[in-house]
């Protein structure tokens, strides 16, 4: 809609996985290399916490496309709020590509179909990879420590797969209580939200890539930004995107700190009476 006013070839502040639009800030580069250094060396798991909207999410993506080959299949497991059962039952599915009909499987009959996929993945010299997104809605203690034995599965004295747990902070007092899991963990990556400086570079970089080739925030606008969505890329994509709907409809040509705040105020932070 706007895109043709800012001489933008697309919409800059989409919250979607497009790999161009990756943001290397400090953090997340240095979770990316810890993870990768966790898969790479096939260690057993890693857990990577941080608030909702920190670009958690878009990191793995960024992270399963850098992995060689070898490191297949990889399984995003994205409701993990389920039995212990369900859990194992989903996983023995997306490991062998076999989801079964019918009754319920057990849970000795799903390990042994995780056992056999396994099996079969390193000889065919891969290294499978969990992602248990969303983790800290575990809540079924049975569920965490059926993924804790899967790393049992080892060959060589090495693991098999590597899982790595993905959830808000609330995730890491959960894995504490969890010593045997907590102790199979290779690196713990806590995420954190952008300084002022990170938020100009990420507004600038987001503009920069779906064509911009002038300013359009001015200075003060970005540091209001940084401001109102202290620093969490979420909250900055909806704020600016917003800033540059508005802005568009009001034939503005720059987005000042001002049109960023009444932007805030009436569509952002809006509250019942």
């Amino acid at each position: 809609m706007y895109e043709s006013h800012w001489q933008l070839d697309d919409k800059p502040f989409e919250n979607t996985s497009d790999p161009k639009y990756y943001y290397p800030s400090e953090v997340h580069q240095g979770a990316l290399l810890k993870l990768r250094y966790v898969i790479e060396n096939r260690r057993g798991g890693a857990l990577l916490a941080g608030q909702s909207g920190l670009g958690k999410t878009l990191l793995i993506q960024s992270l399963v496309r850098q992995l060689p080959d070898e490191f297949a299949p990889v399984v995003n497991v994205v409701f993990p709020n389920m039995p212990q059962d369900q859990m194992l039952a989903y996983l023995a599915g997306e490991l062998t590509g076999d989801h079964l009909d019918g009754p319920a499987a057990t849970v000795e009959q799903s390990v042994r179909r995780i056992r056999a996929a396994l099996d079969e993945n390193t000889k065919a010299e891969r290294h499978a990879l969990i992602v248990v997104d969303e983790a800290h809605l575990l809540k079924d203690t049975g569920t965490l420590e059926s993924l804790r034995l899967l790393l049992n599965f080892e060959i060589a004295a090495r693991p098999q797969l590597t899982l790595i747990l993905v959830g808000q902070p609330s995730l890491l007092p959960v894995i504490d209580r969890h010593q045997g899991l907590e102790e199979r963990l290779g690196v713990k990556c806590l995420m954190r939200p952008f300084t002022v400086e990170e938020t100009v570079s990420y507004i600038t970089h987001r503009l920069s890539t779906a064509g911009a080739t002038q300013p359009i925030f001015t200075q003060d606008a970005l540091e209001t930004i940084h401001a109102l969505s202290r620093g969490i890329p979420r909250r900055i994509n909806r704020l600016s995107d917003l800033a540059l709907l508005i802005s568009y409809a009001e034939d503005n040509h720059e987005i000042r700190a001002a049109d960023v705040e009444v932007v805030s105020d009436e569509l952002v932070a809006v509250r019942p009476e």
